[in-house]
């Protein structure tokens, strides 16, 4: 701003221009000029569900590139209508923070280190000791003859995030994997 000078802060400028309210360009400084919010960067948006609880709070992910630069509630969203919980309002943290694992990291039986793994090597270990167990454990029948299929070594607990489509087709691959202990983090 010209004739900044003397009067570079603000302070003194609104006193000088006598803008007692500081609703006028005077209370800016030269750094808070620079200021844009993080969604003026993004070349589009996208619309997602916020992943912490079963509400289902609608959310605007912007994007610029490849890289996520905000998150914020969804105004559009007839569940939320563009609130979002301290949680919610964090998932930016959630998806951008330098903690986040972006890896498989497994520790062998009786091992000190964690050692990473392809996903697709992962998936198939839990797959063969689901199987394993199953195998193992496989109740056909009662002592007296009726029939039973199932097995108690595992049980699924599924997540409040999911929502019932996705916890129908959880239900149905654990029943039909024998499993009896079936449920839902949202109803606990």
């Amino acid at each position: 701003m010209a004739g900044e000078g003397r009067f570079g802060w603000p302070v003194l400028r609104q006193l000088k221009a006598r803008d007692l309210l500081a609703d006028s360009d005077n209370a800016m400084s030269a750094e808070t000029r620079e200021l844009a919010a993080r969604t003026a960067r993004a070349d589009k948006v996208v619309k997602s569900i916020c992943p912490y609880c079963a509400v289902g709070c609608g959310q605007n992910v912007y994007v610029a590139g490849d890289t996520i630069t905000n998150i914020e509630g969804d105004p559009d969203s007839p569940i939320s209508r563009g609130r979002l919980c301290p949680k919610g309002a964090a998932t930016y943290e959630l998806v951008t923070g330098p903690h986040r694992q972006t890896q498989v990291l497994y520790r062998r039986p009786g091992g000190t280190d964690w050692e990473a793994l392809p996903l697709e090597r992962a998936m198939d270990m839990v797959a063969e000791r689901v199987r394993a167990a199953r195998d193992s454990t496989w109740e056909d029948k009662t002592k007296d003859g009726r029939p039973l299929h199932r097995t108690m070594s595992f049980a699924h607990l599924g997540g409040a995030t999911l929502d019932n489509e996705e916890n129908y087709l959880i239900k149905k691959l654990f029943t039909a994997l024998g499993a009896v202990q079936i449920e839902n983090q949202a109803r606990i």
